[in-house]
């Protein structure tokens, strides 16, 4: 079988990235299926209050999944660090721990969960219309978590050791079925919102067994051997040192987001709907920062692992010029073809009116993104993650409450709340380039130059 991971630690390093980048933008484009299938399968078929419902979780759910992917980031870097060092038995340790770590992370995800649906609901004031569909999608969603939680772990141990392709294929296989459910329960069977979180769930879980056996499968030192499960105290503690800040930044993050969708919500199930759906555009176009963030992860844990700093910093500013010129470029098809973008999600004037301001006042600010994401990616693959998870948090909750709160006690609408998001980014990209300015990584590349 030809080997599926990478050795980054020479060649070509715009090469790396992209090869590495392209499968997992693939991947997400699928992964966003998910919630943007089940969105216009609501939308045109449904109604606008289900869209609303559908389109409102995100951050209740978020809140939960995000934590516990800080434990695939730090996993992921942990497992990069001794791919690059050679350490087999390292590398070993360090998987079985990981999925060990990971069942019990479900059981706890799946509990609480359930626990604080209404809580959040009421928090975010879901008006009356949506609430008991928004109830409905929310419980049968985390009935099912752990789906989602072992698909990431899964794919986040073959990411650390350069396999971004075996992952996407998986989740092509789940997004289709997805598409294919969310029909059939919805059209055929009626079932409506309850059909889409069904359809969700179980397309998660295939994709987690599927990811989960050919792991196991695996004769390389990242294979699982279930016997050898355990939990290795030093891999523990150093997936928890990097992981932790992730899923704590990850956490917060999202249930500050809870505090934003009320801010939404306030403005009625329309915009509800609208902010839905411009947020599954948004998420489409934002896809190759993600992945080319994720990729100079790998790239630097790899790099640095290896004792090559100076080829890690080159990776870096590699990762910064791609992200800009993808990010540019489809932030500029999203703002000039807003409105057939949102029409597909949607049939209802009202609703494509809101999604489209949000386009038009959001959109402008995309280029913030690259840099914070690509600097937090690169700090993180040297196991800098702490301060990155203290500035994303001063500026996606901390910063971002206090201008909410501002503007609305001085009575500013729509625009202001919309200008939120921007306004964060901007501030995060700001502090976190005179972290990395004078970072470990920045300094031994300049040391060995």
């Amino acid at each position: 079988m030809a080997r599926t991971d990478s050795d980054m630690t020479q060649g070509s390093i715009w090469r790396h990235l992209l090869q590495f980048s392209i499968p997992m933008a693939i991947g997400l484009l699928f992964q966003q299926l998910y919630n943007t299938v089940d969105t216009v399968v609501v939308g045109q078929f449904v109604g606008q209050q289900a869209q609303a419902a559908v389109g409102s979780t995100g951050p209740v759910i978020n809140t939960v999944v995000g934590f516990c992917a800080g434990l695939a980031t730090g996993a992921s870097v942990v497992i990069s660090q001794r791919y690059g060092a050679h350490d087999q038995a390292g590398l070993g340790k360090a998987v079985h721990t990981t999925i060990t770590v990971t069942f019990l992370l479900s059981l706890v995800a799946t509990l609480i969960g359930q626990v604080i649906i209404d809580p959040m609901l009421r928090f975010m004031k879901t008006p009356d219309d949506v609430f008991a569909e928004s109830h409905c999608y929310l419980s049968i969603y985390f009935s099912g978590i752990s789906g989602i939680l072992f698909y990431n772990i899964g794919s986040g141990i073959l990411r650390a050791v350069g396999d971004s392709r075996r992952p996407l294929v998986f989740l092509v296989i789940s997004a289709l079925l997805n598409t294919a459910l969310d029909l059939m329960f919805v059209l055929l069977l009626g079932m409506g919102v309850d059909g889409v979180a069904y359809a969700t769930i179980l397309s998660q879980i295939v994709s987690a067994l599927l990811i989960l056996l050919m792991l196991t499968r695996e004769k390389g030192g990242y294979g699982i051997r279930w016997r050898q499960l355990c939990i290795d105290r030093q891999s523990l503690s150093s997936i928890l040192r990097i992981g932790l800040p992730s899923s704590i930044q990850s956490a917060i993050t999202s249930f500050s987001n809870v505090f934003v969708q009320s801010y939404i919500n306030a403005f009625g199930s329309a915009c509800m709907a609208g902010y839905g759906i411009y947020n599954k555009v948004d998420a489409f176009a934002l896809i190759p920062v993600q992945t080319i963030s994720m990729s100079s992860t790998t790239f630097v844990g790899q790099n640095w692992g290896a004792k090559q700093p100076g080829r890690a910093r080159k990776g870096v500013r590699t990762a910064t010029v791609m992200s800009l010129a993808a990010t540019m470029t489809l932030g500029f098809l999203v703002f000039a073809l807003a409105r057939p973008l949102l029409g597909f999600f949607s049939p209802e004037e009202e609703v494509v009116a809101y999604g489209e301001r949000f386009i038009r006042i959001v959109t402008p600010f995309y280029v913030t993104i690259c840099f914070n994401q690509i600097y937090a990616g690169a700090l993180r693959g040297v196991g800098d993650a702490t301060m990155p998870t203290v500035i994303m948090l001063a500026s996606f909750v901390v910063f971002r409450q206090i201008y909410l709160a501002v503007t609305k006690a001085l009575g500013a609408g729509f625009v202001a709340v919309a200008l939120a998001y921007p306004m964060g980014w901007i501030m995060c990209s700001t502090l976190l380039l005179i972290r990395y300015s004078g970072s470990v990584l920045a300094k031994s590349a300049a040391a060995s130059a």
